[in-house]
């Protein structure tokens, strides 16, 4: 997201939909296009079924689309599926009493609250101040100041970052890095375009796993996480270098 997103993420990619300006004679209504409406249509259906399931069960705050994304801040929500599988990940990987930190990652931090009971302890570091919903646990984060984080969190005080920076571009990832190598005691969980397989290896030191990330919207950027040498994570999130190996065997 921008600064802060399950996020995700183009350079900065928005859903355009069509729209007619032909012009009415006499009053001049602009008139939408059939396309347009019937994704408008689409749109406000999507909003009356999401109100009506938070009235019929209950409204849970930790579940993905709570917060509907917003597409200026450059955010796309993974798919349930992939979220729950991150989250998991990251759990494992913390380990017992273990701290994760997830940057510019709200759908992996919901994930993981609700996984009520769980020995471990997370935190949401996001640009979007609609998440300081969630108290103590939000930090504000602008990735254009990497370091500029609150006195508690310390340097290497947790067990595994998991990040997606919500720009494809250097110098948002090279940003992201800084605060990503600030916080972990090594283990990392990257998650961001294809494209930035090399710039990914250049400032986190990350290899290409073989899980491939999903979002509940489709991109036209294709997504892929990425882990630290040390982070020993499980067979699934094994480098696409070592699976290419084997079926070349």
């Amino acid at each position: 997201m921008h600064g802060g997103g399950d996020s995700r993420k183009g350079l900065f990619r928005e859903p355009s939909v069509p729209v007619s300006h032909k012009m009415d004679d006499d009053d001049d209504i602009p008139q939408l296009s059939s396309h347009t409406l019937a994704a408008l249509q689409e749109f406000y259906l999507e909003q009356q079924q999401r109100e009506g399931m938070k009235t019929s069960q209950g409204f849970n705050q930790y579940s993905i689309g709570s917060i509907e994304e917003d597409w200026q801040l450059s955010q796309f929500w993974y798919s349930d599926e992939t979220a729950s599988c991150l989250a998991k990940e990251a759990v494992l990987a913390a380990g017992k009493g273990g701290r994760i930190a997830c940057i510019s990652a709200p759908s992996v931090y919901q994930k993981l609250k609700e996984q009520d009971g769980e020995d471990f302890s997370a935190c949401i570091l996001e640009y979007d101040r609609r998440f300081s919903v969630y108290g103590e646990e939000f930090i504000f984060y602008d990735y254009n100041h990497p370091l500029d984080l609150p006195e508690n969190l310390l340097p290497h005080s947790f067990d595994i970052v998991v990040a997606d920076p919500p720009y494809l571009s250097e110098e948002c990832l090279q940003k992201t890095a800084e605060t990503i190598k600030y916080l972990t005691k090594g283990k990392i969980l990257l998650c961001t375009g294809a494209v930035m397989e090399e710039q990914a290896a250049k400032h986190l030191g990350v290899k290409m796993c073989k899980f491939i990330p999903k979002h509940s919207r489709n991109l036209a950027n294709e997504f892929r996480c990425y882990e630290a040498a040390s982070s020993l994570l499980s067979d699934q999130f094994e480098y696409k270098a070592n699976q290419n190996e084997k079926e070349g065997d």
